[in-house]
């Protein structure tokens, strides 16, 4: 696989500069109308029923808006580093003569370890406290993006790129986390909306911000400085932690579910590395092997997990948190949601690069209009979310529909001419429908979750996000490489698209599923 065909393997997820959604997070909390009371009635309700988490400890335990601000800092760096190297990885391999296949491991190790140990990071969070682990996790983010900015050789790179994976597992979960166990009601709400807006337009700022990083060679850096950018956020953001994030952790800590621990490792694993990886080694014995293997791990994870719960114990997944409505159809929303978006990112950046013969950077500029819709889009969440619930996601469902079939409609119309000007349109409308259901979807997941539990629900809330995303590069990717020699870019991308409308549509209805009122 060549490097460019890497670039999107790591879309297991989203991209600003730094400052971007800092900004963002700050104006939005305060300046969103607020729900009816009804909302915040029940989620204190469900703070109280509980009778744990730090949401009723503390005086201090109220998440402000530079705490927010902190947060969401410390959600946005892995998000970006997701994809700020792919644009890096043609030059990475002629740097340390990589070859194709470590590439894909540069790329994909990240991407595994960070949704295999994302559970965990949430359980670790509510035992030993959510700020403690946020700091220790930007302190890890901070030390193995510096080791990758520093690695003498291509092996050392995935290694470090490994180890920056499952410090992210350590601080993303820690984001939703503090969320939902220190804010209440409307708060509570526009945060969580603020958190999908920063995951969303993550995606297409961090592959314009890393080919502008590695066209502009900072110091002779070259590729180096995608990851060394990472080092004085991550370490501002441990700074702002100690002063601005209050701690907050289940107030009876339970002991790590250790064989539910290695059995969902096992699945995960069993799922997405020969997803991740088979095609590039040419679908091997062993990549059927596991694929095999992953529903009898997932059977046996339900059975252990749901075992557990029933004598008591505390298992890594209680399956009550699944019974509840908002966390089980929320979750259902998220895999079309998120598997869409990954296929899409993937295809486009490839037909982008090899079909129009555009650069990386131009490539990433073309995708721009996609986040300007996204992000007005998301500013204009918690405010529409607030008067019309989740028929917002409804609205955002059909919107992204015009918005594919726009862009499908345009591919297949005229493909010699075919231009980041003349398909603006579609992915400005698909941003923009992408943006009304991504930012109100963490809102929907998390609303009833107890504060107790909001480790662990935050952690099974982005391993499905993470799972799904490389599903999508992994079904999608491989049917348009598969089909593009022989079929043609053009009726391949649009088939593609066609298979990602019927995703929105299933939304679509799912959406037509969930409560009218958002907690």
């Amino acid at each position: 696989m060549t490097p460019q065909l890497a670039v999107a393997k790591t879309t297991v997820a989203a991209t600003a500069r730094p400052a971007g959604p800092a900004t963002a997070a700050s104006a939005a909390p305060d300046s969103a109308p607020s729900p009816r009371p009804s909302a915040e009635s029940s989620a204190q309700a469900s703070t109280r029923t509980s009778g744990k988490g730090s949401a009723a400890a503390a005086p201090g335990s109220v998440l402000g808006t530079a705490g927010l601000v902190t947060v969401l800092l410390g959600a946005f760096l892995p998000m970006l580093d997701f994809f700020i190297v792919n644009v890096a990885l043609p030059t990475i391999d002629h740097d340390l003569a990589a070859g194709p296949a470590v590439l894909e491991l540069v790329a994909a190790g990240y991407g595994i370890a960070f949704a295999v140990l994302l559970v965990l990071g949430g359980r670790l969070g509510d035992i030993f406290g959510r700020r403690r682990l946020f700091v220790v996790g930007a302190a890890a983010f901070a030390l193995t993006s510096l080791a990758c900015g520093l690695a003498p050789g291509a092996w050392t790179l995935v290694a470090a790129r490994a180890a920056q994976g499952a410090s992210a597992a350590l601080l993303i979960p820690q984001v939703l986390g503090t969320i939902t166990a220190a804010t209440h009601g409307a708060r509570r709400g526009r945060a969580l909306s603020v958190y999908g807006a920063v995951g969303g337009i993550s995606v297409v700022i961090g592959q314009v911000l890393g080919g502008m990083l590695v066209a502009a060679d900072l110091f002779g850096s070259g590729w180096r400085s995608v990851f060394l950018l990472n080092v004085p956020f991550a370490l501002l953001a441990l700074v702002l932690a100690v002063r601005y994030v209050p701690e907050s952790r289940a107030e009876q800590a339970a002991r790590v579910d250790v064989p539910g621990t290695l059995l969902l490792t096992a699945t995960l694993l069993a799922l997405l590395v020969p997803l991740m990886e088979g095609r590039a080694a040419g679908w091997p014995l062993w990549s059927w092997l596991l694929l095999a293997l992953f529903p009898v791990f997932a059977v046996a994870f339900g059975v252990v997990e749901l075992r557990a719960e029933r004598r008591g114990a505390t298992p890594l997944v209680p399956p009550s948190l699944l019974r509840i409505p908002e966390m089980r159809r929320g979750l259902g929303i998220a895999l079309p949601y998120f598997g869409g978006f990954g296929g899409f990112m993937f295809v486009i950046a490839v037909a982008l690069q090899q079909g129009l013969h555009l650069g990386p950077v131009a490539a990433g500029w073309a995708l721009v209009p996609m986040a300007v819709g996204y992000f007005a889009a998301s500013l204009s969440g918690p405010r529409l979310i607030g008067r019309f619930g989740s028929r917002v996601l409804t609205a955002g469902a059909v919107v992204q529909a015009l918005g594919l079939a726009t862009l499908a409609l345009t591919v297949l119309a005229d493909w010699q001419h075919f231009s980041p000007l003349r398909m603006a349109p579609g992915v400005a409308l698909a941003g923009i429908g992408q943006g009304l259901i991504g930012t109100p979807l963490f809102r929907v997941v998390l609303s009833k979750v107890p504060a107790d539990r909001a480790g662990v629900g935050s952690g099974v809330l982005a391993t499905g996000q993470q799972s799904s995303l490389a599903l999508g590069v992994a079904t999608l990717g491989s049917l348009y490489l598969a089909l593009s020699s022989t079929l043609g870019m053009d009726r391949t991308l649009a088939l593609c698209l066609g298979i990602q409308l019927l995703g929105s549509f299933t939304i679509l209805y799912l959406t037509t599923r969930l409560p009218r009122s958002i907690g």
